[in-house]
């Protein structure tokens, strides 16, 4: 049962990202002086987990604190971004061809990673200017591993009981516990390996994240203000 079931339609992110595009260039061409930091925000989950709910959820929260409009991204966006050359290019231009944080991350890459190498190149480069622009949050993607070097970025895990992440899966695929377990599981694998053998580092790593919450003990919501709160109470500390 495809993933992408779990998630709206990528064109409605696709226009959630050039409403926000569009905003970035009237800033800047109003903007006289160096602007405040702002930041970005990264969600990393067990497969079966709530994250795609609470991402939604805290950009609500985040477009309603900082009067700003905010943006999702994930996968599936940014491969339609891929194949839509103008928003591409508007995006890519934040980033210059030498830039010193996109080396840091592409020396991270696994050499062993050799398929594909250039596509997921293209998708890191989307992931890095997007997250330098800051308001962005970024759901997967390593996200937690390849933007650590950016300014104001913060870093959320979000795990679960096999019971209930089974539960979940079930509830909105609507489909049988044992059909969210296999999934559960073939999902959590592909995840897995794709971290340990591009990114070379492994997302299980709790010391990559800020704070690790409980999907048993929190629902989407309050998972979503929670990480809200404390996002708002960093940046009014380090950036008032």
């Amino acid at each position: 049962m495809p993933e992408n079931l779990l998630i709206p339609s990528v064109d409605l992110r696709i226009g959630s990202l050039e409403e926000y595009n569009r905003r970035q260039k009237e800033k800047a061409a109003f903007q006289h002086r160096k602007p405040k930091p702002r930041p970005c925000i990264t969600i990393s989950r067990e497969f079966g987990c709530e994250g795609y709910l609470v991402a939604e959820r805290l950009r609500e929260l985040m477009m309603q604190r900082t009067g700003d409009e905010w943006v999702l991204i994930d996968k599936a966006i940014l491969e339609e971004v891929s194949r839509r050359h103008n928003i591409s290019e508007e995006i890519l231009q934040t980033l210059g061809e030498n830039n010193r944080i996109m080396n840091d991350i592409l020396a991270t890459f696994s050499p062993r990673w050799k398929s594909d190498q250039d596509y997921f190149r293209l998708l890191s480069r989307h992931v890095v200017a997007l997250a330098e622009q800051g308001n962005v949050i970024i759901s997967e993607l390593g996200g937690a591993i390849i933007t650590r070097h950016i300014e104001c970025s913060y870093h959320f895990r979000i795990y679960g009981s096999e019971a209930f992440k089974t539960s979940s899966l079930s509830r909105r695929l609507n489909t049988s516990a044992e059909a969210a377990v296999k999934l559960m599981h073939r999902q959590q694998k592909v995840r897995d390996h794709f971290n340990k053998a591009f990114l070379d580092r492994d997302d299980l790593d709790p010391s990559l994240y800020h704070m690790l919450l409980n999907n048993d003990r929190s629902t989407a919501g309050a998972i979503a203000h929670t990480i809200a709160d404390f996002v708002c109470a960093r940046q009014a500390e380090h950036h008032p």
